[in-house]
């Protein structure tokens, strides 16, 4: 097959860290290949640099035989590639055909972009309505907004960064879809995935990065996930396990909690209800959208309402905020790990102190002790793997996987009764997904309770003790996870909540 993209000893270090070491690859016409790595393992810079964002310090691509160094995304768009990154870029308060328009260098008078974006959105099978706001859309509707946007300029190659994150098993069917379809039209897809057994069935070829250096390629529909993940970490991951014992008294008890929602396009909670005992892990699924945000914030008191709302070992807490829930041992860590869970420019070092200081007495007379959160911050770097030079280094500059480790490292560290963590693995690899989910587990064995929001539905049945699913700001009651099948989950998370009933009419119609 012809090269479409060649990749040849591409070089690029930061200061402390070399992200890129003397990468070489290629990705043919027409075909989708994987870029598998750990985090921190020098994916993002390498498609950065494909797309113009990044200057490598060495090296040389082509693309079409001829020689490729993008000064800036525009001129890669203009050479033929487009790429979706792993976080939206659109403004909610925008209409979709104003978010396409935003994108495109020269776009069309609205009523021609409107009718391109209904023509191309449905013959790829991502039908969209361009007069709608993408504050009220779903995750899997505004991924389609991304990716139309992106085919909108007749790309030749499409960078796509873990694309699947956010979307239900049935919105990851249509986008394969999607993607065999540009792949049968001549189109490249350059894929980077932490999902194996989706790169299993949807790439034909992988390139694999281990700390900035190639270190494998392979066809990964040849190698089973366990093998992809071998290579990726060099060792054999073992699954999460746990001494299953009797939960002990209630830690945490929910009744009748309603709350608005976070901001204009979120969904406000309705009559909620629920219990977590001491050493129990409850596991709460939902499509993005349906009230994740807004229990998190109402669970970790920057939301308040009724004191008798939420109950912190019997003690109604439901007026108090953050920090008071804090000094008696109810910990949250947020989504969005940027920008909520951490300050972009402030040093690790600084973030630990922004939820640690109380519990690890990081503070003395009202001054910091710098050199006691500095310490708590090299715990957690050691503890959980946090790839980066050192403390001094800003949450900014760690990718993705690494600032999540060190979030729920931080949060985990300072010994909680209650932890609340929505989507804990979110762009995480397998690896360090394994330690984090181990490390919730031992934080239940030890004796806390731990309520864990999540979107992946094999990590919350790998996890959970009880299970309960999140729609339109509805909780089902929660139900015993083990014995629970993927339909039965399913059916939940679309909101039959009455599983009993719903169980009685299927036996009834057999």
């Amino acid at each position: 097959m012809t090269d479409l993209l060649s990749v040849q000893g591409l070089s690029k270090s930061y200061p402390g860290v070399i992200a890129n070491d003397d990468v070489s690859f290629r990705v043919a016409a027409g075909e989708i290949h994987a870029l598998l790595g750990e985090n921190g393992a020098g994916k993002s810079t390498l498609v950065k640099m494909i797309y113009g964002l990044v200057r490598p310090d060495s090296g040389a691509m082509r693309l079409f035989g001829k020689p490729f160094a993008p000064p800036e995304p525009s001129a890669a768009r203009s050479a033929g590639v487009a790429m979706v990154f792993q976080h939206f870029s659109l403004f909610e308060a925008l209409d979709v055909a104003e978010n396409v328009g935003l994108g495109m260098e020269n776009p069309p008078p609205m009523g021609r972009l409107s009718q391109k974006i209904r023509e191309v959105s449905h013959a790829y099978g991502l039908p969209l309505d361009p007069r709608r706001l993408v504050g009220d859309l779903s995750a899997g509707e505004r991924q389609r907004v991304e990716i139309v946007r992106c085919l909108l300029q007749e790309p030749k190659l499409l960078i796509m960064d873990e694309p699947t994150s956010v979307l239900t098993p049935q919105e990851v069917e249509i986008l394969f879809a999607t993607l065999n379809k540009l792949k049968a039209e001549g189109t490249s897809i350059l894929y980077i995935s932490h999902k194996l057994e989706e790169i299993r069935a949807l790439c034909d070829g992988a390139t694999i990065l281990r700390r900035g250096k190639v270190v494998a390629s392979c066809e990964p529909r040849h190698k089973s996930a366990a093998e992809l993940a071998e290579m990726m970490v060099g060792e054999v991951l073992q699954p999460p396990g746990r001494d299953h014992k009797a939960p002990g008294e209630v830690v945490l008890k929910v009744a009748r909690l309603t709350s608005r929602q976070v901001n204009t396009f979120g969904t406000r909670l309705k009559d909620i209800g629920f219990e977590v005992r001491a050493g129990e892990v409850l596991g709460i699924g939902g499509v993005a959208g349906n009230g994740q945000d807004e229990l998190l914030s109402a669970l970790s008191g920057e939301t308040t309402g009724a004191p008798a709302t939420v109950r912190f070992r019997g003690k109604p807490i439901g007026h108090l905020p953050p920090n008071a829930r804090r000094r008696l041992g109810l910990l949250a860590a947020p989504e969005e790990r940027l920008g909520h869970a951490a300050a972009p420019d402030m040093s690790l070092t600084e973030n630990a102190i922004l939820s640690g200081w109380q519990r690890q007495n990081l503070t003395r007379a009202g001054f910091l002790r710098r050199a006691a959160a500095r310490r708590f911050a090299e715990e957690i770097i050691a503890a959980f793997d946090v790839r980066t030079p050192g403390p001094h280094v800003a949450a900014r500059a760690l990718s993705g996987g690494n600032l999540q480790k060190f979030v729920i490292g931080r949060e985990i560290l300072q010994d909680p009764d209650l932890l609340v963590v929505n989507q804990p693995t979110w762009g995480v690899d397998a690896a360090a997904a394994t330690a984090i989910r181990q490390a919730l587990l031992d934080l239940a064995s030890a004796g806390a309770a731990v309520v864990v929001i999540s979107q992946d539905l094999d990590e919350l049945m790998e996890v959970s003790d009880r299970f309960a699913a999140l729609n339109n700001g509805v909780l089902s009651e929660p139900r015993p996870a083990r014995g629970l099948s993927m339909e039965q989950v399913g059916l939940m998370l679309g909101g039959a909540h009455d599983m009993e009933n719903v169980s009685t009419r299927k036996e009834g119609r057999a």
